[in-house]
């Protein structure tokens, strides 16, 4: 089974190429990794490169590079595009400031054969989050509170951006209708998921906050996630 993990990069430079080597160095059968760069100042793109060709990884590390910053959700959307097109099984999102541990990534392959999507979960029992202040922890709990009232999802973390789909789930969800591009993207995924009835299963992580370089959220991101929200919750 081909398992791909897509990876977002913006002003990554300095977590890039420990995050692949610590993921092939899990020595998993079939694993390619898909980096998305929205044209990185930092130059990420040009580290990604030096490691395809020093570590002979060219069949293995695919880079997409996107001419200016044009958000997650896009990326992620033409991560997945690609990765279907090379005829991925399961197909991993996952950040590249090392705030998710590759060590997780085993877990959650051994989770995905029985469920259609494995979330890994800082919400449920063994899970947590490490390094974030109370204003961060209070927005996070928040927009959680109102995502799951509102579009009614089952799992406790909806705004986890380390999860693992079978290629079904993405077949099936039209993403050309994707609307969000920021913060909102993870929650209208996952009720598009839900609400197709796919299996959904949590399994506990712990999550770091990155050590080098800016979180990317804004001020844009947080409005675009409630426009969302209510726009999925309300629309006929």
């Amino acid at each position: 089974m081909k398992t791909i993990i897509i990876i977002p990069t913006y002003n990554e430079a300095d977590n890039i190429k420990r995050l692949i080597i610590e993921i092939f160095n899990l020595d998993i059968p079939d694993l390619q990794i898909i980096v998305i760069d929205d044209n990185s100042p930092d130059k990420t793109a040009d580290v990604v490169e030096k490691i395809k060709e020093s570590m002979g990884w060219n069949t293995k590390i695919f880079l997409i590079k996107r001419n200016k910053k044009l958000g997650i959700g896009s990326a992620y959307i033409a991560g997945f595009k690609k990765a279907l097109a090379l005829n991925a099984d399961y197909i991993f999102e996952m950040d590249a400031d090392l705030s998710h541990n590759p060590q997780d990534i085993p877990l959650m392959l051994a989770k995905i054969a029985d469920n259609d999507l494995v979330i890994g979960s800082r919400k449920i029992k063994g899970g947590k989050i490490i390094g974030w202040n109370l204003k961060r922890k209070l927005m996070s709990n928040g927009a959680m509170f109102v995502s799951r009232l509102l579009l009614r999802l089952k799992p406790k973390d909806v705004t986890a951006g380390f999860r693992c789909y079978k290629k079904e789930v993405l077949q099936k969800i039209d993403l050309e209708k994707i609307k969000s591009n920021g913060y909102a993207f993870q929650e209208e995924m996952l009720y598009r998921t839900q609400k197709l009835g796919f299996k959904i299963c949590e399994v506990p992580v712990i999550f770091r906050d990155r050590k080098f370089g800016q979180s990317k959220l804004s001020k844009k991101d947080i409005l675009e996630f409630f426009l969302i929200i209510f726009k999925l919750r309300f629309k006929k």
